[in-house]
């Protein structure tokens, strides 16, 4: 057995993260150097590019204004009120570990955008070659975001933690990173499915024409939000998720046993090691000449995953780390698998639930949308029951261990589940990559073969989407569940300084916890009612400028070669609304934690976590994988199923799909960082809410 340090671990996460960095730098510069020579596809490509950085400049100014608010708000409240005579440095220090949270969060998504909207070029070209090097240049490009997105977050806690020495410092990069993740979700979220919405709505089941018909006034708009919901969007919530498990669990580690802790060294050495499996797997990353590229994707997925399985167990082994917390780690990797799994069985257009649907489907709209949220609300169960099995296990392996091991085991599971966070990430964003290159491949021209290439391309994009959707959503209910914990301590080390009674657990028979119980169940629905009704509003109005385009361009019906629809118009209508909706719904989110915590204090907190965890965690999962299977049986459709395209069922179909557009791609995946984000208010407000509250 070797004896390691905290210090010697953190600087090897460093080095790692160093690793991850020019791994994505190398991967970036090959799929730069791919060859694409189609004038008119470096024409659209471009369009899109310069309206996902515009759409990005413009939200990132807005949420430039909120963070520096924040920032001043955390100055003078946290850790605690500057008037409360602990010392102004604290606070200091939290302001600036929040901002620094902020702008990697930020810098996660514009990563993203560079690298996606050079993959989706090159992607589209290269599948007039073949399978093989058009998936390879959409793996690619999404892995350059995997690796930047964990390297940063990895890198970030941990200069955090070393410069500023308290894990509530960590917790403050934390909500930077999650506060600015649910924003840009949101807003991302409201972007791209105006967009898809109204090019579908219109383009297809109104003047029925093609997927990515240059014609449609909405095509580039639908593009666009793409990148900014799907790469971007995703990009940051992903960069949240994996900050905030391990926040929790270091915070938890802390309280057990300091700082240099055997357990603090062990959660810096897990996160750096699934960083390093992320790499290893990216880089085995194959497919055949005629290969299937959702058989790639998961089997690089299930390289990673034992790769990280077999080196955890020997650093646990050489370094002397508790055998029981490597067996909660590992119960959440296993289960995060499974639940990808079940995911994939509930939304993959060769299961039999998406061709249940697409038959559904040649009996009318009502019958598609029936029977998809049918199978939505099946779906999630296999998932809760893996979130509630692996809380559990996690939970009874490490009480033995002492009194906070339980939890302390939760929030280690929740890292295992996240620590082939990379990996998950690299195929999060081949998805909307490859469904560019689709639409690239249509405008440029390149005929049905090729299409037809970046349709399969697509499809499996759109089943490990929702397979990941379902993995960073069960991640996040097992890293929330371990942020109660968090909260817990938080709770008890202020209680015990200020000489007050700490707490032990939640009573729901307790009036207080009760009334929270019941108003954290209300907050993710109407987080999602507020973010579906801003899609709506905006997919009106964007509809109505198709329509004025369509009718009043002459030429545009004929497609003749001098009659262009203003995208630019259809770019400003998406942005506009989706900045203008993005504030309200978050705002909810926060102001009523806050409110719930000066009436009930820190028992209601407890309830309101509680609550919003399991109702979130429900309407997150139903959401994702309905709208997944939604997308798939249209798509099941379109490739000659059940009458194919301009049948009863594909009308049928596309409007189920435009209904799991916000679903999946909107509310859905922003749940999961509403959750996150209330999660760390309650825990930096703790001190707060022990002092002052109504009862």
């Amino acid at each position: 057995m070797i004896d390691i340090t905290t210090q010697t671990v953190q600087i090897l996460a460093i080095l790692i993260s160093a690793l991850a960095l020019g791994v994505a730098v190398w991967l970036y510069s090959w799929v730069k150097s791919q060859p694409s020579s189609n004038a008119r596809i470096a024409e659209i490509g471009e369009y899109i590019r310069q309206g996902a950085n515009t759409f990005l400049g413009r939200e990132y100014v807005v949420l430039a204004r909120f963070t520096a608010i924040i920032a001043v708000l955390i100055v003078i409240f946290l850790p605690k009120p500057i008037w409360s005579g602990h010392g102004f440095a604290s606070n200091i220090w939290m302001a600036v570990a929040y901002i620094f949270g902020t702008v990697l969060s930020a810098l996660a998504g514009k990563i993203g955008i560079q690298i996606a909207t050079i993959a989706n070029i090159k992607a589209a070209e290269a599948a007039q070659k073949g399978v093989k090097p058009s998936f390879m240049a959409g793996f690619r490009g999404g892995a350059v975001m995997g690796m930047a997105v964990v390297g940063t977050s990895l890198l970030g806690v941990t200069l955090v933690l070393m410069v500023v020495g308290d894990a509530s410092a960590v917790l403050g990069f934390s909500f930077g990173a999650s506060s600015l993740a649910l924003f840009a979700k949101a807003g991302g979220g409201i972007f791209t499915k105006t967009a898809d919405i109204s090019a579908d709505l219109v383009g297809k089941v109104e003047l029925g024409l093609e997927e990515d018909d240059p014609r449609n006034p909405a095509v580039i708009a639908d593009n666009v939000g793409d990148n900014v919901g799907d790469v971007a969007g995703m990009g940051a919530d992903l960069f949240d998720s994996n900050v905030a498990s391990m926040s929790a669990a270091l915070v938890m580690a802390t309280a057990l046993g300091g700082l240099q802790s055997k357990n603090v060294t062990m959660v810096f050495a897990y996160a750096a090691i699934g960083l390093l499996s992320s790499i290893i797997g990216v880089a085995t990353a194959r497919i055949g000449k005629d290969g299937d590229p959702g058989k790639a994707l998961n089997s690089s997925t299930y390289v990673t995953t034992a790769i990280f399985a077999v080196l955890t167990a020997l650093s646990t082994y050489i370094f002397g780390f508790e055998w029981r917390i490597w067996g909660a780690t590992a119960v959440g990797l296993i289960v995060g698998t499974i639940i990808g799994i079940t995911s994939d069985y509930f939304t993959n257009d060769a299961k039999p639930p998406v061709h249940a649907v697409a038959e559904a489907s040649k009996s009318g709209p009502a019958f598609t949308i029936l029977s998809g949220f049918s199978y939505g609300l099946l779906s999630t169960l296999p998932a809760l029951i893996g979130i509630a099995v692996t809380a559990l296990v996690s939970y009874y392996i490490c009480a033995p261990l002492g009194d906070g091991y339980g939890m302390f085991g939760i929030s280690m599971s929740a890292l295992g589940m996240l620590s082939i966070v990379g990996m998950i990430i690299s195929n999060d964003a081949y998805g909307p990559i490859v469904d560019n290159a689709r639409g690239l491949a249509e405008m440029g021209g390149f005929g049905e073969k090729v299409i037809a290439i970046t349709d399969e391309l697509d499809s499996a994009g759109n089943t490990v989407k929702a397979v990941t959707k379902g993995f960073s959503i069960s991640a996040a209910g097992l890293t929330v569940i371990s942020l109660l914990g968090a909260f817990m301590s938080e709770v008890n080390t202020s209680a015990a300084e200020l000489g007050l009674k700490g707490i032990e657990n939640f009573d729901i028979m307790d009036p207080t916890v009760f009334f929270g119980l019941i108003i954290g169940v209300a907050i993710p629905a109407v987080f999602s009612a507020m973010l579906m009704l801003g899609v709506d509003k905006n997919a009106q109005r964007m509809v109505a400028e198709i329509h004025r385009q369509w009718d009043s361009i002459p030429g545009l019906k004929d497609g003749k070669e001098n009659a262009k629809p203003d995208y630019d118009k259809c770019i400003d209508i998406a942005t506009t609304g989706s900045l203008k909706e993005l504030i309200p719904a978050g705002l909810v989110a926060i102001v009523s934690t806050i409110a719930v915590g000066f009436i009930g204090g820190v028992s209601a907190i407890g309830g309101f976590l509680t609550g919003n965890i399991a109702s979130g965690l429900l309407l997150a999962l139903l959401m994702s994988n309905a709208g997944g299977l939604w997308d798939n049986s249209k798509k099941y459709v379109e490739a000659g199923n059940c009458g194919g395209k301009g049948s009863t069922a594909h009308k049928a179909a596309v409007v189920g799909d435009t209904v799991g557009d916000p679903f999946k791609d909107t509310a859905g995946p922003s749940i999961n960082t509403q959750i996150t984000v209330v999660s760390l208010i309650s825990s930096l407000l703790s001190t707060l809410f022990l002092l002052y509250s109504f009862f």
